[in-house]
This record gives C-alpha cells, sequence and structure tokens, in this order.
C-alpha cells in the first residue's frame, strides 16, 4: 500500500523535504510510516502525528492512500 507523507516545521529541516510517499505492506502503522519515511531516523521527542488530519497515537493503523503528516507541537503565548 502506499502512504503519502508530510513533514512540517523543523521537521521538514530536519528531513530536508516536505512530503514523501511510502509503500508498506498491510497492516503498518503510522510508526512504520515514520521509519520508512525517515530511512529508520529515531523520532525527535514530542512528535505529533496526523491521519488525514486526525491526530493519532504512532500505533494507529494505516490504509493505502493515508496521508500521514509529522510536526513538532505547537507552542505559542
Amino acid at each position: 500500500m502506499w502512504i503519502n507523507v508530510k513533514f512540517f516545521a523543523s521537521l521538514r529541516e530536519l528531513m530536508n523535504r516536505a512530503e514523501t510517499r511510502v509503500e508498506l505492506p498491510e497492516g503498518g502503522s503510522v510508526e512504520d510510516v515514520w521509519l520508512a519515511a525517515t530511512d529508520g531516523r529515531e523520532q525527535p521527542a514530542n512528535v505529533l502525528a496526523a491521519v488525514n488530519m486526525e491526530y493519532v497515537d504512532f500505533s494507529a493503523p494505516v490504509s493505502d492512500g493515508d496521508e500521514v503528516a509529522f510536526f513538532p507541537p505547537v507552542t505559542g503565548g
């Protein structure tokens, strides 16, 4: 299955790209998407994930055609 991946803010800079596409076997999770999209890079602390614009845990399942977004926590004052 194919997953569309987007990186935002400082993660975009860290990965040196805003988006990519990865292929995973059926039954994959958000964590599997992270590992495939980052070539196995350890995930920074407090990274948030969303599948199809809904916040999820890294254990959440993904399906063919999903969009998975990774971004740092939002801060503000």
